[in-house]
């Protein structure tokens, strides 16, 4: 029970991005101060850029609770978390739980009278895709200059309106490919590019 996800009276899934934005915005409506918040580098640029007109900052760390809960001691800051839906309150608990997370949200919503969608509203999520590439033993994604010279075109395609994520999988033989941006079927696009040239390096 270490993470959670909503599903809103539309039928539409709420994610970890979008209920992390809630509940900062909460502690914001109730009088606290919310410096900043703590994301990963798959966090969603719909959330940064909520967070970024109430001023709060977002800073992205490793994906994973450990590399998250790490940038929060380290910036002295008490919110993070996933899309996944593992959220940490460090004012409330030490780790992510789903059941505080979900409790928080629900705070939120009975505090401002609003409901879930009325609230995640707040924030305008980019499409992604993600595309995971299965890689032979010994491949270095470092060491495979067709990708990265792709990797560059396509950054600079997308620069000041989207984004590329290209890292290894910590837990599978696997290149994840992650592309954000306004239109979702370019995203699918340039990820499926930029997927083949590593199956083709492979």
């Amino acid at each position: 029970g270490d993470r959670v996800q909503c599903v809103a009276a539309d039928g539409s899934v709420v994610d970890g991005d979008e209920l992390l934005f809630i509940i900062a915005m909460d502690r914001v409506r109730r009088g606290g101060i919310v410096e900043g918040v703590v994301g990963t580098q798959m966090t969603n640029l719909g959330m940064e850029q909520g967070l970024a007109e109430h001023g709060i900052l977002l800073v992205r760390a490793g994906v994973g609770d450990r590399h998250v809960l790490a940038a929060m001691s380290q910036k002295g800051w008490l919110l993070g978390g996933e899309a996944s839906g593992h959220i940490i309150c460090g004012d409330v608990a030490t780790t992510g739980d789903g059941i505080i997370a979900a409790l928080q949200v629900l705070a939120a919503m009975i505090g401002s009278g609003e409901s879930l969608i009325a609230l995640k509203n707040g924030m305008h999520k980019l499409p992604q895709t993600m595309i995971n590439v299965p890689i032979a033993a010994g491949f270095e994604l470092s060491q495979c200059a067709p990708a990265l010279a792709e990797s560059e075109r396509v950054e600079a395609l997308l620069a000041g309106r989207g984004r590329l994520v290209l890292r290894p999988s910590g837990t599978e033989p696997l290149i994840r490919v992650m592309i954000e941006g306004t239109d979702a079927a370019e995203n699918l696009q340039l990820a499926e590019g930029i997927a083949e040239v590593i199956r083709q390096a492979c």
